[in-house]
Parts: structure tokens; C-alpha cells; sequence
């Protein structure tokens, strides 16, 4: 506990639920609103420096935008006795790391419907306007009931302030996690948190990292030059398909992966409907051994996130436009009933010869 259980008069902490290098995660309880929340306090070296303190306010600014039931919703942001902090929702749960050193690795239909539910959190963070540029399994929340929440936009790009050709000296990220182009300090876009995604499904899938080495500049470079180990080398009950889709996910260039989280999210969805791969996770199968049986949702996110119940979303399986079909075909009848009227109008004015 830090000398200070009391911030801003309001929040009491009540006990220490996580740790990183610039911060410390609490429990909390929210004295005004009479509710639990989680407080993510910067450390105090930390929060004398000026630039992670810019830092931890662009997190907070970030995240305070963004509402989705697969995105940990921040409440409030505070300075008190010189600690910044950020208030959070309190979600109780594990990391996905956690999990992967529990479980070693994960069925395909696990993996699948947790992807999708980050996949679906992602994409609304990019639907508006931001690149989170730190997806790795530490910043992904599974609650007991199973719903994946995608935490810490500590180092979030707004889309609109990044310059295609800009290049960094200080390459931000998890070196394990960010794709080819933040490890040569070139400009992030969505298809950057779509390899890390990547990156995440693939130790899902294999209980092992694509790339690994002691040294972040030889990891950088791999993840700019060398190709993955085929997945299903290492895990053969991958499908073939699966195995196309996560290879183009690590692609080198951005243009050859999918563009955004959401596009990827689609793809995952109908992989797992043809291949009937997502099914319900029954109690003995479930990798969270102590939880409750799946709750049902009022808010749902854009795609479902089907690995509460291995329930699809309502689709047309060939992926036709009917709106687009039917007013073609009113389009088509209007021009159609054109041509007699003008035939008519054209008799009335210019009656044929007797």
C-alpha cells in the first residue's frame, strides 16, 4: 500500500490488484458514488517527470472517450498529493498472460471467440480515430463470465495526428507484441494492432511467441525480416485455414494484413460458422474453472462476442445486400415504367396519321 489511501477525499484504496512499470492497480471504493472501482496510480519517480506525466493524461483522455462492452471504461482522472491517477471500471478477472502461463495454450474455438471479443473492442477504438499500439496478452482483461476487456491506451495514437512518413527514435510498445513497422520506428496504423492481435493469436494457439530472443534489437529485427514457424508445425489441430488467416495477419507490410481489428473480427467470425470451430465452452472445458455459467448481455458489440455461448450474430451466410438489391430492383422498375409513359405522352402530342 502507498502512504496515501485516501485520493481526492473520494477514493479509498483497499488493495494492491496489479502492478507495471509506471503504475500500481488498486481496488478501490468510490466513497461518493458508493461503488467499487479500479485506480491505476502512477508511480511517484514517475510522476515527477513531466513527459510520463503527459503520458498517463493522454491515457486517461484516450480511454475516457471510448465506450464498449469489450474496452475497460475509465470514470475519472485526478492529481492528489502528487500521484496521478486514472478511475476504472473494477472488472474482476485475470490477464490473458496469466492465463497462457496457466494453460500453456488454448483450444482453436477458445481462441477464436476471445480474439473476436478484442478484435470487436479494438475496432471500435479504431472506428474512432485511435491506434492503441500496445495490444499484448497483459492488456487484455477475461472476466469469470468470459468477456474480454481490452485495458491501458497508455501509449494510443489519435489517427489524425500521425504522419504517414514520420519516423521515431523511441520506439514505443511491447517488443514481443508490435509489428514490423513500430520496430523500425515508422508510423503506426490499425493494421499495427491488427499484427499484434496476430502475434497474441498465434501464442494462443501454439503456447509460444513467433519471435523470441534476449535482445530487443534482434527482436526487432525479426519481426521486420524473418517469417513465423507455420503454426500448425507446432500445433497440428490448427485448420489449414485458420493457419492462411494468421499468416497474413504477420505479414511484413501493412497492405498485405487486414486493414483494421473489425475486418479481421468478420473473418474470424465466418471461419468459425464454416468450420463449426466455436462451440460452447462446457464447465469442464472452460480455462476459468471457478466461473459462472455465461450471463446474458443487453449491450453487444458490433460483431457478437460469440465465445459467451459460441452464438453467431445474425448473418446472411452468402454476405448479399439486400438493401442494396431491393432498390436496385425499385431503381429498375421506376426507369422500366418510364418508357410507356413517355411512349403515351408521346402519342397524345403527335397522334399517328389515319
Amino acid at each position: 500500500m502507498p502512504e496515501i489511501t485516501l485520493l481526492n477525499k473520494r477514493y479509498r484504496l483497499e488493495e494492491q490488484i496489479g502492478s507495471g512499470g509506471m503504475a500500481v492497480v488498486y481496488r478501490a471504493r468510490d466513497l461518493m458514488l458508493e461503488r467499487t472501482v479500479a485506480i491505476k496510480l502512477l508511480r511517484e519517480d514517475y510522476s515527477r517527470d513531466p513527459a510520463f506525466r503527459e503520458r498517463f493524461r493522454q491515457e486517461a483522455r484516450a480511454a475516457a472517450n471510448l465506450t464498449h462492452p469489450n474496452i475497460v471504461t475509465v470514470h475519472d482522472f485526478g492529481l492528489d498529493a502528487n500521484h496521478l491517477f486514472i478511475v476504472m471500471e473494477y472488472m474482476p478477472g485475470t490477464d490473458l498472460k496469466t492465463l497462457l502461463h496457466q494453460r500453456g495454450r488454448f483450444t482453436v474455438s477458445e481462441t477464436i471467440s476471445l480474439i473476436i471479443q478484442a478484435c470487436a473492442g479494438v475496432g471500435y477504438a479504431h472506428r474512432a480515430g485511435l491506434v492503441h499500439c500496445d495490444i499484448k496478452p497483459q492488456n487484455m482483461l477475461i472476466t469469470p463470465d468470459q468477456r474480454l476487456k481490452v485495458v491501458d491506451f497508455g501509449i494510443a495514437r489519435a489517427l489524425a495526428s500521425i504522419h504517414p512518413e514520420e519516423k521515431a527514435e523511441v520506439v514505443w510498445g511491447s517488443p514481443l507484441y508490435f509489428s514490423p513497422e513500430q520496430a523500425a520506428g515508422e508510423a503506426p496504423s490499425p493494421a499495427s494492432d491488427v499484427y499484434s492481435l496476430g502475434v497474441v493469436m498465434f501464442e494462443m494457439l501454439t503456447g509460444r511467441l513467433p519471435f523470441t530472443t534476449g535482445s530487443p534489437t534482434e527482436l526487432a529485427r525479426m519481426h521486420r525480416e524473418d517469417m513465423p514457424t507455420e503454426p500448425r508445425q507446432i500445433n497440428p489441430a490448427i485448420p489449414p485455414v485458420l493457419e492462411q488467416i494468421l499468416l497474413k495477419v504477420l505479414s511484413k507490410e501493412p497492405s498485405a494484413r487486414y486493414r483494421t481489428a473489425d475486418q479481421l473480427g468478420r473473418v474470424l467470425i465466418t471461419f468459425s460458422r464454416q468450420s463449426s470451430a466455436v462451440t460452447t465452452i462446457t464447465p469442464s472445458k472452460s480455462p476459468f474453472p471457478d466461473d459462472k455459467p455465461p450471463a446474458s448481455y443487453s449491450s453487444r458489440p458490433r460483431f457478437e462476442s460469440v465465445g459467451v455461448k459460441g452464438a453467431l450474430p445474425e448473418e446472411n451466410p452468402l454476405d448479399i445486400d439486400w438493401i442494396t438489391v431491393a432498390l436496385g430492383l425499385l431503381a429498375l422498375i421506376a426507369v422500366g415504367g418510364l418508357i410507356p409513359f413517355s411512349l403515351w405522352v408521346y402519342f397524345i402530342f403527335n397522334p399517328p396519321i389515319k
